[in-house]
């Protein structure tokens, strides 16, 4: 049987479906996966407060989950890349803000300093939600 598969491309997101061609999310049953998030927002502009750009990426995997019918609580599995491992306190800060239902998802973080290059993006949120019951 085949799983019926959705792109989730929230409005303010479309640009990135359009020029950028990917998909912010793909809702594959009752999983959806999300895309890595960045801290810029709707004009695809980045956040350049090291703090704020933190939670813009969070916002935005917060649209993308809300456009495909979940919610932050809905994460089973979270992958974060960030350019400085120094920053995984802060990380860890603004994370609990959005990240606090229990059970709390899984978690792993790599290091790629190549994400930032010129733009100066620090970090990428990629994640897995479950919704509904599981068949």
């Amino acid at each position: 049987m085949r799983i019926e598969r959705k792109a989730i491309v929230p409005a303010a997101m479309q640009a990135v479906y359009e020029k950028i061609r990917y998909a912010p999310a793909v809702k594959a049953g009752n999983t959806i996966y999300v895309s890595g998030q960045i801290g810029r927002d709707a004009n695809m502009q980045l956040i350049e407060d090291r703090e704020a750009q933190i939670v813009q990426a969070f916002e935005n995997l917060k649209l993308v989950l809300e456009e495909a019918g979940a919610s932050l609580s809905d994460v089973v599995d979270v992958t974060t890349f960030h350019t400085d491992m120094r920053d995984l306190p802060l990380f860890m800060q603004v994370r609990e803000r959005y990240l606090n239902t229990h059970p709390l998802p899984a978690w792993t973080a790599v290091g790629a300093h190549m994400l930032g290059g010129a733009a100066g993006y620090i970090v990428e949120i990629k994640a897995v939600a479950v919704i509904g019951d599981s068949v």
